[in-house]
Formats: structure tokens, sequence, C-alpha cells
């Protein structure tokens, strides 16, 4: 049989709405591409955002921002973190998570994950008692949405505050509640990758006036916080300006302009990624030797990226099987990998965390799975080709 190729680039993107171009456009030809930067009683298109991200989101404070790594480090700070103090976060989670901790001074407590790629709540309560933290990051992993339920109650059991990571959640929910509004605080990415794009970008979001104002003066508001589309009124603002560092991070306006013209189609972009989602996982688990581990009913993930074991492989073969598909066109990433490559990284990477613990369940579950990303420039056709290679590939490693 000869050997199926695919041939599209798993990093390309679809092209930016021709309302965020014109805009854009707009605002080149006015110079104004700061977010304070506006005349008399106009809107920045900043604050825009964060107006509509507010409403979108159902929360009453938005700000917009750098990047979702920076608005995790604001946030810390915001929700009280000390320097030196014990920060919760998940084991399998991307480099900016407990990068951000760091950032904010705090003292990174991995937990460990169950098979299912959820925080194990049995280890995150010990290691709650055991480290005296006050804060949960909760980095919601490539779209995995736990039990949040079970999650938010031991939270409240514990005392924790819980910080949302939804950089891969965006438009998800859980039993009909939006990721992001579970915990006091949640933020968001715009990287390229992520479901709305503006290259990079964040929003972060709290119902907290007294987080919201620490916020978006550590953005580097100054003392123009009035500016902002969804913030505490003014008087909130009087006790803490004075107090809340500035650390610059504020979002521009060509970056808002592009995320305000693509919020209207995110809900109908998740349905069709969900749909490209379907099909490569009926696929993949028609395979012999791959597994997809099931999720709860209760979820509704956005599927911009699927994740499987290589159950049938042994570890020593998995180098060997990324490479076949990728000679066939298909892009896969390991993160059961011991070195750092690309964008994954395994939690023992991250030297800077002292003493660095031992995570077996974390190891077992990562040790043979597959990253597979999840264009929307890949059509229906394109996701069974994909499925396809994959098929061929493992059967010649089974098979032999």
């Amino acid at each position: 049989m000869s050997k199926l190729q695919f041939t599209k680039a798993f990093t390309q993107q679809e092209p930016i709405p021709e309302a965020a171009k014109q805009r854009v456009m707009a605002l080149l030809d006015s110079g104004r591409l700061h977010r304070y930067n506006t005349v008399g009683a106009e809107v920045s298109d900043a604050a825009l955002l964060e107006q509509q991200f507010a409403q979108y989101q159902g929360r009453k404070y938005c700000l917009a921002c750098t990047s979702g790594g920076y608005g995790l480090h604001i946030a810390l700070r915001a929700m009280g973190l000390e320097p030196g103090d014990a920060v919760l976060t998940n084991a399998y989670t991307l480099a900016p998570v407990p990068g951000a901790i760091h950032a904010a001074g705090g003292v990174p407590v991995l937990v460990e994950i169950d098979d299912h790629y959820h925080l194990d709540l049995a280890d995150l309560e010990a290691k709650a008692k055991s480290s005296q933290a006050k804060i949960l990051l909760l980095s919601l992993m490539r779209g995995h949405i736990p039990n949040m339920d079970r999650l938010m109650a031991l939270c409240s059991d514990l005392g924790i505050q819980v910080l949302e990571d939804c950089a891969h959640t965006m438009g998800g929910s859980w039993r009909g509640v939006k990721s992001g509004n579970f915990g006091q605080v949640a933020a968001f990415s715009l990287q390229t990758y992520k479901h709305l794009n503006t290259g990079e970008g964040g929003l972060v979001v709290t119902d907290d006036a007294d987080i919201a104002a620490r916020l978006i003066m550590h953005s580097g508001s100054y003392m123009l916080y009035q500016r902002h589309g969804a913030s505490p009124p003014a008087e909130v603002f009087e006790k803490i300006r004075l107090t809340s560092a500035n650390m610059s991070g504020r979002m521009d306006n060509i970056r808002a302009a592009i995320a305000v013209a693509q919020l209207p189609s995110l809900d109908h972009n998740c349905q069709r990624w969900n749909r490209r989602h379907q099909i490569l996982s009926q696929a993949i688990n028609a395979i012999n030797g791959l597994d997809i581990p099931a999720r709860h009913a209760d979820e509704s993930y956005v599927g911009s990226s699927l994740q499987f074991r290589a159950t049938g492989l042994s570890i020593h073969q998995i180098p060997d099987f990324i490479a076949a598909c990728a000679n066939q066109g298909v892009e896969l990433k390991w993160f059961g990998e011991a070195q750092p490559n690309a964008f994954p990284s395994r939690y023992d990477s991250w030297h800077y965390i002292d003493p660095m613990p031992h995570l077996p369940n974390t190891l077992r579950a990562l040790e043979k799975t597959m990253d597979l990303r999840v264009p929307l420039t890949f059509d229906h056709d394109d996701c069974r080709v994909i499925g396809a290679v994959i098929e061929q590939v493992m059967l010649e490693f089974t098979d032999n």
C-alpha cells in the first residue's frame, strides 16, 4: 500500500476577519494605538473589548493585557500573594503557568493528575494542607475541564482561592457554567493558537471589585483607570491606587480591534472545532493500540486540540512513531518527552522548582500521551486523512 501524505500546515490559522482589517487600518491612519489615547468621551478599542468580553463571559470586570501568562502573574499579585507563598498548580501544564507563580514571587507546589488529565483531588487536599497554600492556579490544560463542583467544594472547605487558567477553554463550560466563572479570577489567552487570535494578548475576569482594581493598576493604568471598559467605580481605586505597583502590560488598540471582530464568531467556531475533534476522535479510537480517555458528559469542551495515548507502543518506539507520522505530514507532540521540545515541557524540566517532586501518577499519565493540534483551516476530509495517516503508521509498528 502506498503511503498517504497530508500536506497542510498544523500551524496555519484562518484569515483575520475583514472588519478587523478595516478597523486596524483606521487606527493606523489615526496614529492613536495606545489604549489611553482617546478624545473626549471616546471609548478605545481596548476598553470596548473589555466591555464585550465581560458581557460574553457574564462577569462584572475584565482587563485586557499583553498575554494570558502576564494576566496570571498580576492576578496572583491582585489576589494577595506574598513573596515566598506556596501556590498549588497542575503538574501537567505549559511552562508559563509555574512561570507566572515564580515571577509573582510564589513557590509552585505541583499537584498530581489522574488518567483523564485532571487534578488528583486527594493529592490536592494533601498538598494544600502540607504547604499551607491559599491559592490554586488551576490550569485547564489542553481544554480538559474537571468536575468543577467537586473541585470548588474542596477548595471552599480548605479556604483556597482559585485562579482559573482558561487559555484552552474559552467557550467551554461545566454543567452550563462557562469556564472562567468558577474561581475568584480567570485568565484567558489570545495567543495565535487560541480561540481568539490576536498574535499575543490576554483577558482577565473577576467579580471582585478590589481584585479588579488592583489588576487594572498592576497592568499599568497610571491614574487613567476610569478609561477601562469593565472596571469598578472610582472609589474602589481610592483605597489601592497608591499601594499597587505598576507592572506595565497593557493591551494596545490594534490587538483589541482584532479580538473585537472575532468575538461574535467564537461560539460558532467552538462548534466547528468540536466537529473536527469528533471526526479525529472516532478515527483514532478505532485504531488498535491508541486510546483517548473518556470525557465527562457534563463537560462542554472546545476541541482545538486532541490528546491520545499510544498504549500499544513502548516508550522507545514513540520517537520513531512521531517521526514516521511527521514524514507523512502529521505533526504530533509528546508530553512524556524527557526534554522540552517546542511548546511542551514535562514538569521535571522546570529546574527553578526546588525541591523537585517525584510525581509517578503524572509521569505515568503523560509517558505515552500524544498531542495533536486541530486548526480550523482543516476541513472534515482533512481530519479523516490525518486519522488514516496515523492508522497507517501505527500498523507499521504493531505488525512488526
